[in-house]
C-alpha cells in the first residue's frame, strides 16, 4: 500500500495513539509529521538530510559511522521521518523496501517493515 501527503498541505496529527500507530498505515504518516517537527527544532538534522546523509534518528536506519557491513537494514519509518526533515512529500510503499545510501559514510541501508528483518539484523 502506497502512503504519500502533501508537504504543502500535510494532515492533521492523529491524537489517538492507537488510530496514529495501529492504523492501516502502521504509524508511517506519524513518523513524517515528527520529521517535519523536527526540522524546525534541529535545523542542523535538516542540513544533514537534504545533504543526502542518513542521521541517527529515533527510528532505525540512520548511520552514525562508516561500518563492516555491506548493508544495514532500516524501517520505514525512519525513511518516513527522513523525508519529513527534507520537506519532502511523504511517499512510502509498504509493500517495497527500497535501498538509499548515506553520502557521509557510504553504507547502504535498506528500509523494510518486516519486524523480523529489523530485529534479526546486525547493526554494525
Amino acid at each position: 500500500m502506497k502512503i504519500s501527503a502533501s508537504f504543502a498541505n500535510p494532515p492533521s496529527f492523529e491524537p489517538d495513539y492507537s488510530v496514529r500507530m495501529e492504523g492501516r498505515d502502521k504509524g508511517i504518516i506519524n513518523a513524517w509529521l515528527a520529521g517535519i517537527d523536527m526540522a524546525r527544532q534541529r535545523p542542523e538534522l535538516r542540513a544533514q538530510a537534504l545533504s543526502d546523509e542518513l542521521p541517527v534518528l529515533p527510528y532505525r536506519g540512520g548511520v552514525e559511522k562508516k561500518l563492516k557491513l555491506k548493508q544495514k537494514i532500516g524501517s520505514l519509518l525512519y525513511l518516513a521521518m527522513w523525508q519529513g526533515l527534507r520537506g519532502d512529500d511523504l511517499d512510502i510503499d509498504m509493500d517495497s523496501e527500497p535501498v538509499r545510501v548515506c553520502s557521509r559514510h557510504g553504507v547502504r541501508v535498506l528500509f523494510t517493515l518486516d519486524y523480523g528483518k529489523l530485529m534479526n539484523s546486525d547493526s554494525e
